[in-house]
């Protein structure tokens, strides 16, 4: 499991650095969508299946759909429509795809080859266990979290709006 997690480890740092350069702002999310599914994997292999599972359903499931509404709602014009099918060509997916392809790898290494579960250190951590953690001793990080993500909503959709009179113009 050392080696799944040395993997993933690497995954997530690629995947981030690329999301962190990415001009093209579907590129960056997409990236980013991997590197979530690469630290559910290291969660996973840590001894925390729960943590793993609220990752991809929280972070790389619902908070992303809320990125890519977001995306969605600054798409302004004709002018977006063509450059999002620039943005879709195939050979845009190819560094997502081979990343996300090492991890189902060394996923499927994890779950069937590897015996199980087996924990680098700790005990496993079960659902109790992080809901006393998060809403006792982290708290306050996780009420600041969501309202930086409210803000980050409200900021976007600020700057994605139209004024009236540029609605008039056209």
């Amino acid at each position: 499991m050392t080696v799944v997690f040395w993997i993933s480890a690497a995954v997530t740092v690629i995947s981030t650095v690329m999301v962190i350069t990415r001009r093209n702002v579907v590129h960056a999310l997409l990236y980013l969508i991997v590197s979530l599914l690469a630290m559910a994997v290291i969660f996973f292999s840590l001894g925390a299946p729960f943590v793993a599972a609220l990752e991809v359903i929280v972070y790389a499931g619902a908070i992303m759909v809320l990125f890519i509404f977001v995306v969605m709602m600054l798409n302004l014009g004709a002018r977006a429509s063509q450059q999002e099918r620039q943005w879709l060509k195939p050979r845009m997916m190819i560094g997502p795809a081979i990343l996300a392809a090492i991890l189902m790898i060394e996923l499927g290494y994890a779950i069937f080859a590897g015996g199980g579960i087996e924990i680098i250190t700790g005990e496993p951590v079960g659902a109790k266990q992080v809901g006393m953690s998060l809403f006792e001793t982290y708290l306050l990080g996780v009420e600041l979290a969501s309202i930086l993500l409210l803000a980050g909503l409200v900021g976007a959709y600020h700057l994605g709006r139209r004024d009236r009179s540029e609605e008039e113009e056209s």
